[in-house]
């Protein structure tokens, strides 16, 4: 649904009902024929924590030792352009 924004302004309670009622409703409201903003449901909010908890479970599955440390600093350019790049 498109309204002018003085169109929205009056009815304003009546359109809040409306997309509170239907969740796939949205109205967009209109200056000078250009949509300049939407009205529609809020989306659910996480529970707080949520992502603490996905990023615990993420940590809990990756391997306690990742095998040996390699020092990357001495060895830039190969790292970068692989061996080939060093023979300049």
């Amino acid at each position: 649904m498109k309204l002018s924004i003085s169109e929205a302004r009056r009815r304003l309670p009546e359109l809040v009902r409306r997309v509170r009622k239907s969740a796939g409703a949205k109205v967009e409201i209109t200056v000078r024929n250009e949509v300049v903003a939407e009205l529609r449901p809020a989306l659910p909010e996480a529970e707080p924590g949520a992502a603490a908890k996905k990023l615990l479970n993420l940590m809990r599955k990756l391997p306690k030792r990742r095998g040996a440390k390699s020092n990357v600093s001495g060895r830039v350019k190969e790292y970068l352009y692989g061996s080939a790049g060093m023979k300049r």
